[in-house]
């Protein structure tokens, strides 16, 4: 399939109703190189590894592991996050490409070893075209259990040489980027008082938690699992609400932690927040929601430029690297501010131009 140009996400909501999906439509639509797919009754595998571009590098991202209402919407939601992670990784100045693989989870996994070891094979058949890594549903041991078929894996566990669980280090990221928005919005130089409502307080939203209770923030939060809020209100004294109730609660900062989408025309006029920055990859339902919520005064963080502490972590070894890469990310996020307030654009407007240049001086040289 051949590369599109153009990286503008349309929306597919007609084609859905309709219960299709064109794959070359779909995959030229949202900018994607390649899409490959894998089935194996006999571990119950039912996989799609979406690689968006190798521009930069061969490609690097997650394996998000979900049970979903359709094919249509994993293929989807492949697409979606693989264009992200070509978006991250050129934001943060690395020499990769963006992939993603989406695992269609059966109701019960019977033997996940052999789960994983099939899908290792698969990213192991693309001859390095495409890492996989950790992402929602999968774990550093699901990635041991994929190192036994393939080289082309990252965030194993540390004991197998690997770097282990990225979710601290995606956490911390955010952190510095909402210390960044209200700099800019609130102009208040930290972040002691400042109220935070966080959407999913697994991995990443409890580090962030954690993160932001040490720096003297009010945390709301909310979560499907009891456990998760519970252990947030024992350790940080957070407030605790049900998930559906998130959406209305009064907070300077709103902080996605979960799955995408959240950001849609049933919740956009719910927010009471002025800021919307969090770890969760595609916050918004479709790019309009991005200038909406800029219309509406809410800064929009984008979510492939404050989450990308976790993806730096994964693939750059050295710590001094490291740091130099999250504080990059700090002046990434205030040159977009300044070019959003120049220009009237949502900075989600002015992060995409960024991207495209990056992408493009490449392609030209």
């Amino acid at each position: 399939m051949s590369q599109n140009s153009s990286l503008r996400v349309p929306e597919f909501s007609n084609e859905k109703a309709r219960g299709c999906m064109d794959l070359f439509t779909s995959t030229e639509a949202y900018g994607c190189s390649e899409i490959h797919f894998r089935t194996d009754p006999d571990t119950q595998l039912k996989a799609i590894i979406a690689i968006h571009s190798t521009t930069l590098g061969p490609a690097a991202g997650g394996c998000r592991c979900r049970p979903y209402p359709s094919t249509e919407d994993a293929i989807e939601d492949a697409l979606r996050l693989a264009r992200g992670m070509t978006f991250k990784a050129a934001l943060a100045g690395l020499p990769y490409g963006g992939g993603k693989a989406v695992l269609i989870r059966p109701a019960t996994i019977r033997d996940r070893e052999a789960y994983f070891e099939s899908f290792g094979d698969f990213v192991d058949s693309l001859h390095g075209r495409y890492s996989t890594a950790v992402d929602s549903g999968t774990s550093t041991q699901d990635m041991d259990i994929v190192a036994r078929r393939t080289h082309y894996v990252l965030s194993t566990s540390k004991d197998k040489g690997g770097s282990g669980d990225p979710s601290p280090f995606t956490a911390k990221g955010v952190c510095l980027g909402i210390e960044t928005a209200i700099k800019h919005v609130l102009k208040r130089m930290t972040l002691e008082g400042v109220c935070v409502a966080i959407q999913g307080v697994g991995h990443v939203g409890y580090a962030l938690a954690r993160e932001l209770h040490a720096r003297g923030a009010r945390l709301i939060v909310a979560d499907t699992h009891a456990g998760h809020v519970l252990r947030c209100n024992a350790e940080f004294d957070a407030k605790i609400v049900a998930p559906e109730s998130i959406y209305d609660q009064p907070c300077d900062v709103f902080a996605p932690c979960a799955l995408g989408g959240i950001v849609n025309d049933a919740t956009i006029n719910r927010f009471n927040t002025r800021i919307i920055a969090g770890a969760a990859n595609n916050q918004l339902e479709h790019e309009r929601h991005g200038q909406l919520l800029h219309q509406r005064g809410i800064l929009y963080v984008p979510d492939y430029v404050i989450n990308s502490g976790g993806l730096i972590h994964v693939l750059v070894s050295d710590q001094g690297e490291r740091d130099e890469k999250l504080h990059s990310m700090v002046n990434r996020l205030n040159d977009l501010f300044a070019r959003s307030v120049h220009s009237g654009t949502s900075p989600l407007h002015q992060a995409t131009l960024m991207a495209e240049e990056i992408l493009g001086r490449k392609t030209a040289a």
